[in-house]
């Protein structure tokens, strides 16, 4: 089985920052890549930033102001975000695209973490 477990989230006023992290843990080979998405009340869940073998590629909503890096030695991703604004309020899952035992690609997704910007 494996996990993904969000962490971070929280209430921050408009301009400030935020850091999430992710840890994926359980059985598998290999973790081809790990992102977050991200929901906010009444809309579609959202891709905000992914990293894998190809490099890393983000929402133009937050492009220049979110920076997604990976420990591969840890199975952890983080997301750094920088002059955060209320539209960026949302739950914030994170996925790890994993290859398991019997070779299989899953996604395993996190329960998510609420990031609220008000003032």
């Amino acid at each position: 089985q494996v996990q993904v477990e969000e962490s971070g989230g929280g209430s921050v006023q408009p301009g400030g920052s935020l850091r999430l992290s992710c840890a994926a843990s359980g059985n598998f080979i290999r973790i081809n890549a790990m992102g977050w998405h991200r929901q906010a009340p009444g809309k579609q869940r959202e891709l905000v930033a992914h990293v894998g073998s190809g490099g890393t590629n983000y929402a133009d909503s937050v492009k220049g102001r979110f920076t997604i890096s990976r420990d591969s030695a840890k199975n952890t991703v983080y997301l750094q975000m920088n002059s955060l604004k209320p539209e960026d309020t949302a739950v914030y899952y994170c996925n790890a695209d994993i290859r398991d035992y019997v070779g299989r690609y899953k996604v395993i997704w996190g329960q998510g973490t609420q990031v609220t910007v008000s003032s």
